[in-house]
C-alpha cells in the first residue's frame, strides 16, 4: 500500500516550515480561518514557496462571499479570477475551490470560470459538497471538469464523527462516474478515525486544527503533525 497523504493547513511560512518538519505531504494555503479559509495574497503564497519544497494548493474563496455563505457574485467572481491568475503567475500550481448556489446545487458558473483560469492545474472541490443538497448529484454535475481530482470531505457539514458513514460508502464506489476524485479526508478529523477510514482504502488526510494544540492563534506544531504520520 502507497503512503498515505497527509495534507496539513498552513497559514504562512512559519507554519509551513513547521508541517514539512513533521512530516506532511502537502500543504493547503490559506488566510482568515474565522472566516473558513480565505485566498492568501500573492505576498504569503511567495514566502512559503521559497521556505519549502513541498506541494501546496491554495485557496481561491473571498471574504465577502464566505460571510454570505458560497456564491460569489459577478464582482467577486471576477476578483477571484485576477488574483488566481497573479498566484499563477508566482508560480501556484494547484488549489482549492468550491462553489454551491442558493439551492446547494454546485455554482457552475463560477466554477467553471475558475477552472478556466487556473487549467491546467489540478484542483480540490472543499468542503462546500458537505453542505450541498445532494451529494451524487454534485459529483456527477462536476465529473469530467479538467483538473478536478480531488474531494475534501468530512461526509457531513457536522464533520467526520458524523459523515464517516456517508465516506465509507462514497470510497465503496471509486471509481464510478462522479468518484474518480480522491477523496481527502478532513474536518473534525481525529486519530481515531483513521483505522476505519484506511481499511475502506481512504488514502488522504487534511488537518488543520489537530495540527495546532494551542488553537489557530498559534502556529502548527511540528510534533502534532508528527503524531499524525506516524499514525498513518
Amino acid at each position: 500500500m502507497s503512503r498515505p497523504i497527509l495534507e496539513v493547513i498552513a497559514l504562512d511560512a512559519d507554519d509551513a516550515v513547521a508541517a514539512q518538519a513533521g512530516g506532511a505531504d502537502r500543504l493547503e494555503l490559506v488566510t482568515g480561518m474565522a472566516a473558513d479559509g480565505l485566498t492568501p495574497s500573492r505576498e504569503t503564497f511567495a514566502a512559503v514557496r521559497a521556505a519549502v519544497d513541498l506541494p501546496l494548493r491554495v485557496m481561491l474563496r473571498s471574504e465577502a462571499a464566505g460571510r454570505r455563505g458560497e456564491r460569489p457574485t459577478a464582482a467577486e467572481l471576477h476578483a477571484l479570477c485576477t488574483e488566481a491568475e497573479a498566484l499563477r503567475s508566482e508560480g501556484a500550481d494547484a488549489f482549492v475551490l468550491g462553489f454551491l448556489d442558493h439551492e446547494g446545487h454546485p455554482d457552475l458558473v463560477a466554477v467553471e470560470m475558475l477552472v478556466a483560469v487556473i487549467e491546467p492545474c489540478p484542483w480540490t472541490f472543499h468542503r462546500a459538497i458537505d453542505r450541498s443538497a445532494h451529494r451524487d448529484a454534485l459529483r456527477k454535475q462536476l465529473a469530467g471538469l479538467p483538473g478536478l481530482d480531488t474531494y475534501l470531505t468530512a461526509g457531513s457539514a457536522a464533520g467526520v464523527d458524523q459523515g464517516l458513514p456517508v465516506l465509507l460508502a462514497e470510497a465503496a464506489r471509486t471509481g464510478e462516474p462522479g468518484y474518480e476524485p480522491r477523496i481527502l479526508a478532513g474536518g473534525g478529523l481525529r486519530l481515531t478515525h483513521l483505522p476505519r477510514l484506511r481499511e475502506a482504502g481512504i488514502d488522504a488526510f487534511h488537518i488543520g486544527s489537530a495540527a495546532r494544540p494551542g488553537g489557530w492563534s498559534a502556529p502548527v506544531s511540528a510534533a502534532a503533525v508528527e503524531e499524525w504520520r506516524a499514525a498513518l
